[in-house]
């Protein structure tokens, strides 16, 4: 029995981490149909609970990868790369729950410009999120390693694209909001919105040092 626990065990965690990215799309897709559909009362309630619940599948994703790195003997990759991948990842889900509950806590009356761009910008970084989470079993080909650091070039790319519209939009409110609780309401909730594609960046180094050790 001893000698037997200690026997690998195959835990697919690039299974777990494909599931887990696709949790992410889920979350951002209803976030990105809750702005869309802001004004509509019903629907933004409908869309933050699917937020909710992706985000929920996600954190259960989380746990699975975390228990499966204590019960496996051999792991494809380092086990603290494994650890430090899924929880980042978890948090890039947990910021848009934030975001999604934010909107309604501060009572934000209508969207503005700046939500709508920097909510397609967290979204297209999102996708390759999930399109380089897609190619890490896949690394000891050169070609895909090297469309794994493309790809996490790109995120690179638009989180600065995100830090550009979040600097205007923030110039743009302190110029020409009057209403001081609504200034404090929006200035929240653009650098919230930031820091999901911030958190994208974060996953992509991520990825990037698992390639470039393991390809």
């Amino acid at each position: 029995m001893f000698f037997e626990k200690l026997m690998p065990r195959e835990e697919n965690f690039f299974h777990m981490f494909n599931q887990h990215a696709a949790r992410i799309i889920e979350a951002m897709n209803a976030f990105s149909r809750l702005v869309d559909n802001y004004s509509n009362v019903a629907l933004r309630e409908k869309y933050t609970k699917e937020v909710s619940d992706a985000e929920k599948a996600a954190d259960r994703i989380t746990r699975e990868v975390s228990r499966a790195i204590h019960k496996t003997f051999i792991t494809p990759i380092d086990r603290e790369q494994i650890h430090s991948l899924i929880n980042t990842m978890d948090d890039v889900a947990d910021l848009i729950q934030g975001a999604a509950h934010t909107l309604t806590l501060y009572d934000v009356h209508q969207t503005t410009e700046a939500i709508v761009s920097l909510t397609d910008i967290s979204s297209k970084c999102c996708l390759r999120l999930q399109s380089a989470v897609r190619l890490l079993d896949k690394i000891g080909d050169p070609t895909n390693s090297e469309a794994a650091l493309k790809t996490c070039e790109e995120i690179d790319q638009l989180e600065s694209d995100a830090d550009h519209v979040m600097r205007s939009a923030l110039s743009k409110l302190f110029r020409e909001e009057n209403d001081v609780r609504e200034l404090i309401k929006l200035k929240a909730i653009y650098e919230l919105l930031e820091t999901i594609s911030d958190k994208c960046e974060d996953v992509a180094n991520l990825i990037e040092g698992i390639v470039l050790e393991n390809s």
